[in-house]
């Protein structure tokens, strides 16, 4: 039977989705997956944990639960597991020094859009707000993410294009090197070499 959207499975623990709760659920367990049946249907499959006492928790599945009782989130076994990247548990973090009494219920609500919009999408979002100083909450997060604005990555590197008819200027009205005058080729070898050096910086 399923208690409290979770299984146990070899001594390792398993969130199934919280419409099971209470159900006599069956799982089959193959070799890098489980299969979690229920009416004949198939219902859930879920990466096999190697090892024991191990859990994984899925906060889609236990966020409808969570929404409804937000007073259990603090006492949830698993809260841990209920902050799917580190951007959302700053943003709960900055949602209780805000507002400590709505904090629970602004960040389940974050997370169920986390859930229904994409949680990429609602991490770049946290990514944007949590730049900045003004208060917000998941009002904000709903708007960013309805919008799609698109947030940058902070590992996005811009190179400016390399304009090349410069190269053609250094070479215009320039003494011609015919091989007997070495000093006239070291001349065109600096310009050219502190030309790229200036592109790069």
């Amino acid at each position: 039977m399923n208690v409290g959207s979770t299984l146990r499975v070899d001594r390792n623990t398993y969130s199934v989705p919280s419409r099971l709760i209470g159900e006599m659920v069956e799982v089959r367990v193959g070799v890098e997956e489980l299969e979690v049946w229920y009416g004949g249907e198939l219902q859930e499959r879920i990466p096999r944990l190697r090892g024991r006492g191990h859990e994984r928790i899925n906060y889609r599945h236990v966020i409808e639960w969570l929404v409804r009782k937000p007073g259990a989130f603090e006492r949830y076994r698993y809260r841990e597991e209920l902050f799917p990247t580190s951007r959302f548990r700053l943003a709960y973090d900055t949602l209780r020094d805000q507002d400590p009494e709505r904090a629970v219920r602004e960040y389940l609500a974050i997370l169920k859009l986390a859930a229904g919009e994409g949680e990429e999408v609602v991490d770049g979002a946290l990514l944007k707000l949590l730049g900045t100083e003004e208060k917000w909450g998941v009002r904000e997060v709903e708007i960013l993410v309805v919008s799609r604005e698109s947030v940058p990555s902070i590992t996005e590197v811009k190179v400016a294009e390399v304009d090349l008819s410069r190269f053609d200027e250094l070479l215009e009205d320039k003494e011609v090197w015919h091989g007997d005058n070495p000093g006239s080729e070291d001349e065109v070898a600096v310009a050219v070499e502190g030309l790229a050096i200036a592109g790069v910086s």
